[in-house]
């Protein structure tokens, strides 16, 4: 797991990384509503958007092993919470700050209610970010993620990917991105996935007999095989 020299995620490339990926997704992210969302993140002073249409948002930030915040509980257990509980799950940074983001992943979904929004933000493994934020980890090893594998799994998992894109700066300390954060050599990506509804199964009704009246005459359109 990623021990953070000095909260990375404070430093203020990574804030302004942040910043860019939060105006990639707005546009996006204006079309979601609904009762419960769910932000897990990396940074401290993370907070979720402004202006959704959500009654309840739960926050939790991952902090050595441990989710902290709404509720505590370890990051390698399930999380606490029912299957299908929020419309809208965002992981920003998160899988790079734990043990088995696979498993967070898969649990992410889990949580995520069919015709929900998935949204996973980081930074991408092939740019000139990767150098830089193996530096400030200290000899540790993150876990970045390639959002082509990331796909993959959410796909197989029944989900459909609405929006890719990369975003930010292509270095730390490089000039500013697009108006709206969008780089196509940006230092981080942006991923959005909605759930499938999962298939009706359709009833297969049982004809009912029917009985013939004392005066032997049927309704019209009555099925003969039907009758006593």
């Amino acid at each position: 797991m990623l021990q953070r020299d000095q909260d990375i995620y404070a430093s203020a490339p990574l804030r302004r990384l942040l910043d860019d990926q939060m105006r990639a997704m707005a546009p996006d992210l204006q079309r979601c509503f609904g009762a419960h969302a769910l932000l897990v993140g990396a940074s401290a002073n993370d907070a979720p958007p402004a202006r959704l249409m959500f009654s309840c948002w739960t926050r939790l930030r991952v902090d050595e092993g441990r989710y902290r915040g709404d509720l505590q509980a370890a990051t390698d257990e399930p999380l606490p919470f029912l299957d299908d509980a929020f419309e809208l799950v965002m992981l920003r940074h998160a899988l790079e700050v734990v043990a088995e983001p696979s498993a967070v992943l898969a649990d992410a979904i889990r949580v995520l209610a069919p015709g929900g929004v998935l949204v996973l933000t980081g930074v991408h493994p092939l740019s000139g970010w990767a150098p830089w934020f193996y530096w400030r980890a200290r000899g540790t090893r993150p876990v970045l993620q390639l959002p082509l594998r990331l796909m993959q799994v959410m796909q197989g998992a029944g989900l459909d990917i609405e929006r890719v894109r990369r975003v930010g700066r292509i270095f730390p300390r490089t000039t500013a991105a697009g108006p709206e954060g969008i780089s196509a050599w940006g230092g981080g990506y942006v991923l959005i996935a909605r759930k499938r509804h999962r298939a009706a199964t359709p009833l297969r009704i049982k004809p009912v007999p029917l009985r013939v009246p004392a005066n032997s005459q049927l309704s019209p359109g009555t099925r003969r095989s039907s009758v006593l």
